[in-house]
């Protein structure tokens, strides 16, 4: 890819990318901003309410100063309204205000008639002020009104004065403005608090990332964690792990170029010598003979080369990752066995398996499996003489468990460790072999989670290597699906 592409694509990424400190900063700001509003409107109403106190005291007063003036004679209501409380009522410039006065039988004795009729509560008290808001002709007032009992055995006369709210809004509104102004400066305010505060916490990611810029490329140590907040440190820890995967995967793959160089060199120095030598002949049976001695060569080295392959691709990060799947050990053992018959017939090698008869699952990468179930067997097959007996065999208990039984010489005690290291051939073995076979076992057996080691046989003849691997339980519908002539009945 061109630097002019990386760039682009690199821009378009940061472009897309979201912004810790953007996501921080929202998420402070929009319960902000929806808080506001809901805190203006309960400021409204505790206004409204501050605002209806003090006039409502005067307006009750009033009220009482109309109830004074009912009297009854003869069974009548009679209201004395005087040139000084006819002043009251008119004197205001702001608001404008309406009495009533309705006697025994609800009839208007005196006033507005458009103050409506309030029934008169479950726990009454005579001559206590009550209040409510109304409407009269249309404009919102705030109503007082006490019951009065003149006489015993009637029905209590109502006094209703109402007034306008002009004063109410108006001491409300100044009550408003005076608490949300100052709003206007303080939201700025924390806006910029908020955001000095965001870059002072977000200032160790910074230089988290200045310091990843100025490292080398080949600088691969952990980064110190010493003066860092508590909340960047699991970060940098799993940076610093990633780091120490990334060089492990580095390691093996510097040692897997060195192992390859170092074993790829004998095979084709001696296809080399071979040739050579095969060019040198007249005599067409010599000229056989050194073209087999060169297929074999070229055979040896073919196997070779896959089995470092394997071994890189067993080490890989990404096949690590990827390609896994539930995979039937089982299945994969007897295909193995098989295709392994004609080389086990031509040492005359009784080669046989057994199985539960059953699916064994396992969660893995099915050619890497596949890979160490074969070089078990080459292995068995390689060092058991002729005329000799391999068993391979699955078993199905807590885990999924594969072996492959040999009566070739087996291995001595102290060297069945050593042998799993890579080109490590035990001394006095003549077989053919590039000693990777079972250092690719181990690989591939803790790349699945399992384990891999070899013991002494039954009866202390061969030897017995058994691979353990995390079983994935079946259930019956699955067993139904993946071998349902199990199940069918017998006609």
């Amino acid at each position: 890819m061109a630097l002019s592409d990386r760039l682009l694509r690199r821009k378009q990424e940061e472009a897309e990318s979201q912004s810790v400190f953007g996501e921080i900063l929202d998420w402070m700001l929009m319960p902000l901003l929806l808080i506001w509003p809901l805190s203006v409107i309960l400021i409204q109403g505790v206004a409204n309410s501050i605002a209806d106190d003090p006039y409502d005291k005067a307006l009750a007063e009033n009220t009482l100063a109309i109830a004074r003036l009912v009297s009854v004679r003869a069974d009548r209501i009679k209201v004395d309204i005087t040139p000084q409380v006819r002043s009251i009522l008119y004197r205001d410039e702001s608001d404008t205000l309406f009495y009533q006065v309705l006697g025994f039988n609800n009839e208007l004795v005196a006033g507005e008639i458009a103050i409506h009729w309030v029934d008169p509560p479950l726990k009454l008290e005579y001559e206590k002020p009550y209040f409510r808001d109304g409407e009269i002709r249309g404009e919102e007032v705030r109503i007082a009104y006490v019951y009065l009992k003149p006489l015993p055995d009637r029905d209590p006369v109502l006094v209703q004065m109402a007034e306008t709210r002009n004063k109410r809004n108006a001491l409300a509104s100044r009550i408003i403005s005076g608490v949300t102004l100052p709003q206007f400066a303080i939201i700025p305010l924390a806006v910029l608090l908020v955001w000095v505060g965001l870059s002072r916490g977000i200032a160790p990611l910074n230089r988290f990332g200045k310091a990843i810029r100025r490292r080398l490329p080949t600088d691969l140590s952990p980064i110190p964690t010493s003066g860092v907040p508590e909340e960047v440190k699991p970060v940098i820890h799993a940076f610093n792990d990633m780091m120490a995967r990334l060089e492990q995967n580095l390691q093996g793959q510097q040692r897997f170029i060195g192992d390859a160089a170092h074993q790829m060199r004998t095979p084709l120095t001696g296809l080399k010598m071979q040739t050579e030598l095969a060019l040198q002949e007249t005599d067409p049976e010599l000229i056989r003979a050194s073209l087999r001695n060169i297929a074999e060569s070229a055979d040896r080295a073919a196997r070779l080369i896959n089995q470092l392959l394997t071994l890189a691709r067993a080490e890989a990060s990404h096949e690590k990752s990827h390609t896994i799947e539930l995979v039937d050990l089982e299945a994969l053992a007897r295909e193995a066995t098989l295709e392994w018959l004609p080389a086990a017939m031509e040492k005359r090698i009784d080669l046989g398996f057994e199985g539960t008869g059953w699916p064994l699952q396992v969660s893995g990468n099915p050619l890497l499996l596949r890979e160490l179930i074969v070089n078990l067997i080459d292995n068995a097959v390689k060092y058991t003489p002729t005329g000799g007996r391999i068993t391979v065999r699955t078993r199905a208990s807590e885990f999924a468990v594969l072996e492959v039984e040999d009566d070739g010489p087996g291995i001595p005690e102290d060297e069945r460790d050593l042998i799993f290291e890579r080109f490590y051939r035990v001394l006095g073995n003549e077989a053919q072999g590039s000693g990777l076979g079972l250092a690719i076992a181990r690989e591939i057996a803790e790349l699945h989670r399992g384990s891999v080691q070899l013991k002494a046989g039954p009866d202390g003849r061969g030897t017995l290597a058994q691979a353990v691997f995390p079983r994935r339980r079946f259930t019956i519908s699955a067993l139904l699906a993946q071998s349902p002539e199990k199940f069918q009945p017998s006609l």
